[in-house]
């Protein structure tokens, strides 16, 4: 969960994304992917998870830029972060059973903007970030057997607002990070050491990283050294240890949402370019290595955290109050087919020099029946580099 949620989660309306697909009652991601905006009340209720917002217990100290972790027991870890005057060590613990935060032990170093991965032997393996202006290369273990935290090897370089990717074999794959590293490493838990391994394309900052079904790491998005954000992205094999380029977004963004779905794509939402939020979404399929739209947003999201739930729907969840996109609410899907989406008459469209501009600037109507949809509808996948074998 992002650092903000745990905060923004009580007092924010969720985002539903629907996917649905033609056919008798067959679940397929459709290119032309809905956002429904409401209180969650209003979505559809999954097979086991009650749609209903309710105030729970306030944490003990207010916090940003922080962690949460779901620990094997059903608690949440929430760990470090900033508040209004300084960085903070603290750590809390949040029991869904009883709606209450109990202190539990203090870091050893006051942090945020840093990363917390559950490690397979139970324990919270926290890594880097910013105390004060200073960035961190230490690491540190939290034990939920007896709430302490224990230091553990420093990794090779500081960092902060970086990844780390807990992979199949049980190690932590750490990438990138302020200011804009290119760089990488490996956590061994076995050994509580750090080991190098290949270097991004290019450095970045404010990305996400995405384990895939088959292992491995789809890297998306950031800024790079010069503040500019980026549109590539690149694929980590952790059998040889070395990057490569997979196809561009179709837009830059950073500090963007990345979420696995169920059929093993890639959905990427919202984020910004410069201080412009964005409302777009895209659909990474790593089969083909293409990338193509997902339908608007209702609003534009940058900071925010995406949850993929029992449903297969997603949930999205605000850091912060964004704007209304004028018109990118979508029509009701007629049932069983995709449904339309429209673009924002508030944006220009752009030059139609391509099959997504013109799309984008005409306007989109509902398919009848379940008729095969309109191009603009079902777009066909950009040309672009295949995955590397």
């Amino acid at each position: 969960m992002h650092r903000k949620a745990i905060t923004a989660l009580l007092c924010l309306a969720g985002l539903c994304a629907t996917l649905a697909g033609c056919g008798s009652g067959t679940r397929q991601e459709s290119t032309s992917l809905p956002w429904t905006a409401a209180s969650l009340a209003a979505c559809p209720a999954g097979p086991s998870y009650t749609p209903v917002w309710a105030p729970t217990g306030n944490m003990g100290s207010p916090r940003q830029w922080h962690t949460a972790t779901l620990l094997p027991d059903g608690k949440v870890l929430v760990t470090g972060g900033a508040s209004s005057t300084a960085g903070l060590a603290s750590t809390e613990l949040y029991n869904p059973a009883t709606g209450t935060w109990t202190p539990t032990g203090n870091m050893g170093t006051p942090r945020g903007q840093h990363t917390a991965t559950l490690l397979p032997s139970g324990k919270v393996l926290v890594t880097g970030g910013s105390s004060s202006t200073t960035r961190l290369a230490s690491a540190e273990l939290y034990d939920p057997a007896t709430g302490t935290w224990t230091p553990t090897g420093n990794m090779g370089t500081p960092r902060g607002q970086h990844t780390a990717t807990l992979l199949p074999s049980g190690k932590v794959l750490v990438t990138g990070g302020s200011s804009a590293t290119d760089s990488a490493e490996l956590y061994d838990p076995a050994t509580g050491t750090w080991t190098p391994t290949g270097s991004l394309g290019e450095p970045r900052a404010g990305f996400t990283a995405t384990l895939l079904s088959s292992g491995r790491v789809l890297i998306t998005g950031g800024t790079n050294s010069y503040g500019s954000q980026l549109a590539s992205a690149e694929l980590y094999d952790p059998a040889t240890g070395a990057w490569a380029p997979t196809e561009d977004m179709g837009e830059p963004r950073a500090l963007h949402s990345a979420t696995l779905l169920s059929n093993g794509k890639v959905l990427v939402a919202g984020g910004s370019i410069g201080s412009t939020s964005l409302a777009s979404a895209e659909l990474y399929d790593p089969a083909t290595g293409f990338w193509m739209p997902a339908g608007t947003m209702n609003r534009t999201h940058s900071g925010h955290t995406t949850i993929r739930l029992p449903s297969g729907k997603v949930l999205l969840v605000a850091a912060r109050s964004e704007s209304l996109t004028s018109g990118s609410m979508t029509r009701p899907p007629t049932p069983g087919c995709p449904p339309a989406s429209r673009t924002s008459p508030a944006s220009p469209p752009p030059p139609p020099s391509s099959p997504r501009a013109r799309c984008s600037s005409r306007e989109e109507r509902a398919p009848p029946a379940c008729s095969p949809p309109p191009s603009c509808m079902t777009p066909t996948p950009r040309p672009g580099r295949p995955l590397t074998p």
